[in-house]
């Protein structure tokens, strides 16, 4: 007998992933037999088309949504269309019982295609406010899943429910002495992790690099630079590890640090949250995003749970001297922390996406 289908799709950078990877294993749990629509060439088809065996990949041309001008804006079009199309053909194929949409550009000829094939979708919306993915899916969406109760006010209160974040099992299992061995660090002191996302921050980059020498005098670090970013000259620096990219290691990475530098995508918020990490956060600037990371920021500063320096003001001082200040809040940081409720768990999640499988 014929398994039924789940088919997930979002793509574009790894918090577009991350979710549909923490579902993975409970869809599976469940008898579904999983399908992936992704790009050719983007983080999706890394980390699920070469990383998950039990699911399988299906690439589609996608166009990328801008908000600046750009000669491609008049040939992406074409690529949607043409995505459209290749999703629509997929889609009829495998006849889902339901597709969940993590958005990123990859998800909308995705959505629009389900729509046409009037096969139920179910998207999900990590930030304050929708992404233009999203923003453009959402008419054609059965329903919405927000991780902030403020995005309500931006989606039709009809077909949206505020579920908050999912977050991968795995990371609540690291193991510190493991991730210290992996980052070759002695944890004889406090560990500082930077995370600047998957495509890595040349600001980040540059704030922890400049003032090296005086941030390990109070830290180890380890150093997640993105891609192409790894600085051959700091090869054996004592109490410095940096990595390009990291996913099994992950865990055990954050299980050895004591605190985090981050920016401030919501995917990456909400797990140094559940992990009870202090988080000092480094929003994408509103001239290079559509503002959706300084409205996390400012959202979990004003709730006492992270520190936030904008990306404009990076570099006034030395670093070392807004890690110290920082450090300083620890404890007022960890107390509002551990007053919040954990995340719901992705088998939770999973029940709930199946709910609205027989809609149309």
């Amino acid at each position: 007998m014929k398994r039924p289908v789940v088919l997930l799709t979002g793509g574009g950078t790894a918090g577009h992933v991350s979710v549909n990877e923490a579902l993975i294993p409970f869809f599976s749990e469940k008898g579904y037999e999983l399908h992936y629509i992704g790009s050719h060439d983007g983080i999706e088809k890394e980390i699920i088309g070469d990383g998950h065996s039990e699911v399988t990949y299906h690439a589609i041309q996608s166009g990328k949504l801008r908000r600046y001008f750009s000669m491609k804006n008049f040939t992406d079009p074409f690529r949607v269309g043409a995505g459209v199309l290749q999703a629509y053909g997929i889609i009829r194929k495998l006849k889902p019982e339901i597709i969940f949409s993590k958005g990123g550009f990859v998800s909308v000829p995705v959505v629009l295609a389900a729509k046409m094939a009037k096969v139920p979708v179910v998207t999900h919306e990590s930030d304050v406010t929708p992404g233009l993915a999203n923003k453009i899916a959402l008419p054609f969406s059965n329903h919405i899943f927000t991780v902030f109760e403020q995005t309500l006010q931006y989606v039709p209160a009809e077909k949206a429910t505020c579920t908050g974040s999912i977050i991968r099992p795995e990371l609540f299992h690291g193991n510190r002495q493991e991730g210290l061995r992996i980052a070759k660090l002695s944890g004889q002191k406090p560990v500082l992790i930077v995370m600047g996302g998957s495509q890595g921050s040349a600001v980040l980059n540059e704030a922890i690099r400049s003032d090296l020498p005086s941030i390990l005098n109070d830290f180890e670090v380890i150093h997640l630079c993105g891609r192409g970013h790894k600085d051959s000259s700091l090869h054996g620096q004592e109490g410095y590890a940096q990595f390009e990219y990291v996913t099994e290691e992950l865990p055990h990475l954050l299980a050895a640090s004591d605190f985090a530098v981050s920016r401030a995508g919501s995917n990456a918020i909400f797990e140094l949250l559940a992990i009870r990490k202090p988080m000092l956060l480094i929003p994408l600037s509103a001239s290079k995003s559509r503002g959706d990371q300084i409205l996390n920021a400012s959202h979990f500063k004003k709730l006492g749970l992270a520190e936030v320096i904008q990306e404009e003001e990076v570099g006034q001082r030395p670093f070392s001297e807004e890690l110290r200040s920082f450090r300083s809040e620890e404890d007022n940081l960890l107390q509002k922390m551990h007053a919040t409720a954990l995340p719901k768990t992705p088998d939770v999640m999973v029940d709930l996406i199946l709910s609205y499988r027989h809609l149309r």
